[in-house]
């Protein structure tokens, strides 16, 4: 899970909408079945009608192929976990998920075809980003040129006790923070005060970066790797996160003149925002502060970064989503003006600027290509979500045993 994904890095240049998928008739909406609770957030609440079939969407095989080994490797949480958008439950999962294991690779189109429907959620107008694995300079122990601290979660950032916080706030859910010498719960250390030494000599350093500015950016990302100068790889992943608010540097930017096309404007992309960072070292601190978020690392081991599904999340295969709209495994068909970027997409992932139906952020591993491709994606355009055949009839009461 990443806390404080940037929103979009190509959030200017974003170009209009496609024109929607083909369907031969227009989609009905689905009168929920009585009985079916779900909050006014979710998906069913937003509207939800049935989408084409899966054979008129033109599935490929070197796509589908990599999108079933995801979704196998989100069945084990898919069978237990309770579906936020009200869409699923965790029995309807079975079915598809006890066909993936024996199913070939090499006919995977065949397999969604033959197990999933298509649901699109509102308006089904998507809009997505893009995110990868960062790989920075770093070491295991501070050194000349490696000043910059990654720290592991702090024993005292905790929740508040319910009796502590405003009689009229207790029905949330408590809010992140500390008790101070007084014994008063009070917010945590903010993203200045830790870069300023609140957390110095605790023993919480995992490892030490070269740049601030790349591990700022890593922190966005939520996981990635640090190559030491002797080239160990050492892999971090989200742990925690401070509880302070979450600012978009790049909104900021936008709303201060400095990103456009302008002459003398920074490009609206990642890449564009840390050249200004460089470029005016004094402030880009200040304006990274206007972050408040940091987010707590934790060592990794074994194969791929872990998304919020606590899967291993892959490259072209793992999109991230808000559980309240789309169940997380679940598959996610995005037809855009970036194609690259769409076709078939696993839910695996969610991100705290990934709010709302539709809103997707498509990950694309590690490396030069994988940086350069999420630094500038920006796409529009429509999105189905996949559920086991069978789910619309139930939510709409007509299945043949209610």
């Amino acid at each position: 899970m990443r806390w404080g994904r940037i929103e979009g890095w190509g959030l200017l240049t974003a170009a209009m909408l496609l024109a929607g998928c083909a369907t031969k008739a227009p989609p009905q909406p689905i009168t929920v079945a009585p009985g079916v609770q779900a909050s006014v957030t979710s998906a069913i609440f937003s509207g939800i009608a049935a989408g084409p079939t899966i054979g008129s969407l033109g599935l490929r095989q070197d796509d589908a192929g990599p999108a079933l080994a995801s979704f196998i490797e989100s069945c084990p949480k898919l069978l237990i976990r309770k579906d936020a958008s009200g869409l699923t439950r965790p029995e309807d999962w079975q079915a598809p998920c006890r066909t993936a294991m024996g199913w070939p690779y090499d006919r995977a189109d065949d397999f969604f075809e033959s197990q999933f429907e298509t649901v699109r959620v509102g308006d089904g107008l998507a809009f997505a980003t893009g995110y990868f694995e960062p790989e920075i300079a770093g070491s295991r122990t501070r050194r000349p040129g490696f000043a910059t601290p990654v720290y592991a979660i702090p024993p005292d950032l905790i929740r508040a006790w319910p009796g502590d916080m405003p009689e009229a706030e207790r029905e949330r859910r408590p809010p992140l923070g500390r008790y101070d010498e007084s014994g008063a719960f009070v917010p945590y250390y903010d993203r200045a005060e830790i870069e300023e030494g609140a957390l110095a000599g605790r023993g919480l350093e995992l490892a030490w970066a070269a740049d601030p500015v790349e591990l700022f950016f890593l922190q966005i990302q939520g996981s990635g790797r640090l190559r030491t100068p002797e080239g160990e790889v050492i892999r971090i992943g989200y742990s925690g996160q401070n509880g302070r608010g979450y600012t978009a540097i790049g909104r900021v930017m936008r709303d201060r003149g400095l990103l456009g096309e302008e002459p003398g404007q920074f490009a609206p992309t990642m890449q564009g925002i840390m050249q200004y960072l460089r470029q005016y070292p004094e402030a880009g601190r200040d304006l990274m502060r206007k972050n408040k978020s940091w987010i707590f690392f934790r060592l990794l081991e074994g194969d791929g970064p872990l998304g919020a599904l606590e899967v291993p999340v892959r490259g072209g295969s793992s999109v991230a989503a808000d559980p309240n709209f789309v169940p997380l495994g679940a598959p996610v068909w995005l037809r855009l003006d970036r194609p690259e970027a769409g076709g078939l997409w696993i839910a695996q992932d969610t991100g705290g600027a990934i709010k709302g139906a539709n809103r997707f952020d498509t990950f694309w591993g590690a490396g030069p290509d994988a940086r350069e491709t999420a630094g500038g994606m920006s796409a529009r355009g429509q999105a189905l979500v996949l559920v086991p055949k069978g789910t619309l009839a139930r939510l709409s009461g007509t299945e043949e045993d209610q």
